[in-house]
């Protein structure tokens, strides 16, 4: 097996002499949901350089006329830097104009733009729960998933009627609740897609001094909090090493304060950056006095960072997007380690690819819930998209991961039947929120969180 590079050198691995054709060969449909996603540039450029991907139909949907736009412009722009005449682009605002005969559906939607991330924030740090990102977990992911599930499930009944082949590879959090509700709600083929695993792979390597394509290494988990189980070089187990390492260099473990200090008691490492993953566990989150130990600026664990910054962000990429298409920046077109566009090729050349994916747990992961979620190694050729056996996990580990699960659990049936009790009883699981507050301080905070996002939550009983 060889490393496949992709601008970045990314772990995706595919495989030699089975049957790969030289490339795609026929016209693609790809409706990208949520064009005025971030990820948008990036996700359409990956598609567009896909070898022998050299016509077919972009489609772009977004509610917001202005950003969608914006998209289609940006998108003629690369295309047309690309030098890939065959490829028409789209905009529509009604995803069912383009849905019929779609390959793909790469899903970037988001529900209330920025109109909730104050209340997801501020209410909760009333009581005690302080964030830094809050979108996959806890009180500002429960409310992410409770605005965007049932969206994302109408979006589905779209897909299953309309183009039921297609695959939907799914970038909007929070993954694993989005995931498992649409297992537990229909039939279509979705795969949840991150950047954690390959991203944590290269900062592993670099920690621990050693060419990454030297590294061997092995991940499992739910999406977030994967561990990298087996983590060595030319035989000798990395982890002594690290572990080393952070007891010297009090500036290496700055740079990773929160996923050192759980690897130093709990053995393994966690593909989250350390600000978000402190989100996950009880542990750090709690006092002030162990944030400032522990946590750091920005992604480091910065309290409110995602509630103070995304806004901004929203209008630095709008404004990023005129400047590309005016020519004021220019524009990048190779190709990143994303998986969306590899996964495309790969299903289309019959070119395997291992990929890592949240699916649901049909064994995968002995040890953690089996009608959850999990993350694992997935095989991707044209039979679709294939998890592979993972196993058991440390026990520590598979016991962070399982109350995790069991507010996802939660949190997804609560989406599905719109109850307002279901959800009180998943945030009453979340473990930062758990270690925090009482039982009757979290059936009041999600109250509270009700009344403030009404607008953005039809239906809730």
């Amino acid at each position: 097996m060889k490393a496949k590079k992709v601008g970045h050198e990314a772990h995706m691995q595919k495989a030699d002499n089975l049957g790969i054709l030289d490339g795609v060969n026929r016209p693609l449909k790809v409706v990208f949901l949520g064009a005025g996603s971030g990820f948008f540039k990036g996700l359409f450029t990956d598609v567009i350089n896909i070898p022998g991907a050299d016509k077919g139909e972009m489609a772009l949907v977004d509610i917001d006329e202005e950003r969608l736009s914006l998209a289609k412009k940006l998108g003629d722009k690369i295309v047309k830097l690309s030098g890939k005449k065959g490829w028409k682009i789209t905009a529509v605002t009604d995803r069912r104009k383009v849905l019929e005969g779609a390959d793909y559906i790469i899903n970037c939607i988001e529900v209330s733009g920025t109109a909730c991330v104050r209340f997801d924030n501020d209410i909760p740090r009333e009581y005690g729960v302080d964030q830094c990102i809050g979108d996959t977990i806890g009180a500002g992911g429960l409310f992410k998933a409770l605005r965007t599930v049932p969206v994302f499930l109408e979006v589905l009944k779209d897909v299953e009627k309309m183009c039921p082949d297609a695959w939907v590879l799914n970038y909007t959090n929070p993954m694993s609740i989005m995931c498992l509700a649409a297992a537990r709600a229909g039939k279509a083929k979705v795969v949840g897609l991150c950047h954690s695993v390959q991203g944590t792979s290269h900062v592993l390597a670099k920690y621990a001094g050693i060419p990454y394509r030297e590294m061997n290494w092995r991940c499992g988990g739910i999406n977030h909090l994967a561990w990298f189980t087996e983590l060595s070089h030319n035989g000798k187990d990395l982890y002594p090493i690290l572990k080393k390492k952070i007891e010297k260099d009090p500036k290496l473990l700055a740079e990773d304060p929160v996923r050192f200090d759980v690897m130093k008691y709990f053995d393994y490492f966690v593909t989250e950056s350390s600000g978000h993953f402190s989100e996950y566990l009880p542990y750090y989150r709690k006092r002030q006095e162990l944030i400032d130990k522990h946590c750091g600026p920005r992604y480091l664990g910065q309290s409110s960072f995602y509630a103070d910054e995304w806004p901004g962000w929203r209008k630095a990429c709008d404004a990023n997007r005129k400047k590309f298409i005016s020519g004021e920046l220019e524009i990048e077109i190779a190709r990143t380690w994303e998986y969306a566009s590899f996964i495309i090729e790969a299903m289309e050349t019959h070119s395997p690819m291992t990929i890592y994916g949240s699916v649901p747990n049909t064994g995968l992961i002995t040890n953690l819930p089996q009608d959850g979620v999990v993350e694992v190694a997935c095989l991707v050729d044209k039979r679709g998209v294939t998890p592979t056996f993972f196993g058991r996990l440390p026990p520590q580990c598979a016991a962070l991961c399982d109350a995790n699960m069991r507010m996802f659990d939660l949190a997804a049936d609560a989406c599905l039947q719109r109850s307002k009790d279901l959800a009180a009883k998943a945030l009453m699981l979340d473990p930062l929120t758990a270690a925090v507050c009482s039982l009757s301080e979290i059936k009041e905070m999600t109250e509270r969180l009700f009344k403030a996002e009404k607008a953005f939550l039809p239906g809730y009983k």
